[in-house]
């Protein structure tokens, strides 16, 4: 089987407040949106926010989509890069988790919850290759 993923989806209370965080805080453009859902093309997968009872329903599984003990990240070029992305995150409506610091193997990270309470991990790691599109090389 192919190692890969295709879409993530998380489940959202509002989406003109899911849509301000994603698109005013990461700049990201949406390729299609309707009253449930709104898709974002990444690098290499899409990107849903899906009203948690519209994904309950497909899913069925009522009461159950909760954010959970996971996090996504979204890594940067540089140092400077992660706090800059904090900044616009949380004038977009993300709540502050854990303010930039220096883990101990090295590089620079801090967390932001989106509106719905999903963890973003934004971090410069010096061992991880990004390039031009974006895609990230895992190194050590």
């Amino acid at each position: 089987m192919q190692q890969q993923i295709s879409v993530i989806t998380l489940g959202i209370a509002d989406i003109a407040r899911s849509r301000r965080f994603y698109t005013e805080g990461f700049g990201w453009s949406p390729v299609f949106e309707n009253e449930e859902i709104i898709f974002y093309q990444m690098n290499g997968f899409v990107l849903g926010t899906f009203l948690q009872s519209s994904l309950e329903t497909d899913m069925n599984r009522g009461g159950l989509v909760r954010p959970g003990a996971f996090s996504l990240a979204h890594n940067v070029a540089g140092e400077k890069e992660v706090d800059a992305v904090i900044e616009c995150l949380l004038s977009a409506g993300g709540v502050l988790l854990r303010a930039p610091d220096e883990p101990p193997p090295g590089g620079y990270r801090g967390y932001v919850a989106d509106p719905d309470d999903h963890a973003w991990e934004i971090a410069w790691n010096p061992a991880w290759a990004i390039d031009a599109r974006g895609m990230v090389t895992f190194g050590v």
